[in-house]
């Protein structure tokens, strides 16, 4: 499979798509995060409840399994997932003639940044 490179027209164009995304990633997670800690409460409980158990368990399996899918959507279509909890996006490019990730960042209107592949998002630099 090659790989894919977006304009900047291409990328910004899939930010909609990227932003609906984000928001279920980041539902999923905290929803996780609180039926973990749910499950763990469960599990100190004497005597232990083996159903409840099984139950949690499974929903926390199947959350993390949509995740998964969701994420390897994203990446199917060859946008890097780099943060989920501060909601940070890479779409390959180029850039005269260099190799570049074009940067989104949730809360950004649009993307206006780019790092080269070894810079990361401590490397942004302003779109001309």
């Amino acid at each position: 499979m090659s790989k894919k490179y977006f304009t900047l027209d291409e990328a910004n164009q899939l930010l909609p798509y990227v932003r609906e995304e984000l928001s279920f990633l980041q539902e999923t997670k905290r929803r996780f995060y609180s039926m973990y800690e749910e499950l763990q409460q469960v599990k100190k409980q004497q005597p232990q409840d083996e159903q409840a158990v099984f139950t949690l368990e499974c929903r926390l399996e199947f959350m993390d399994l949509e995740s998964q899918l969701h994420i390897s959507q994203l990446m199917e279509k060859g946008i890097q997932v780099k943060d989920i909890d501060i909601g940070l996006f890479d779409f390959p490019s180029v850039i005269n003639g260099e190799e570049v990730l074009l940067c989104w960042r949730a809360g950004e209107p649009r993307i206006m940044h780019y790092h080269s592949l070894t810079d990361g998002f401590a490397g942004r630099k302003r779109i001309e």
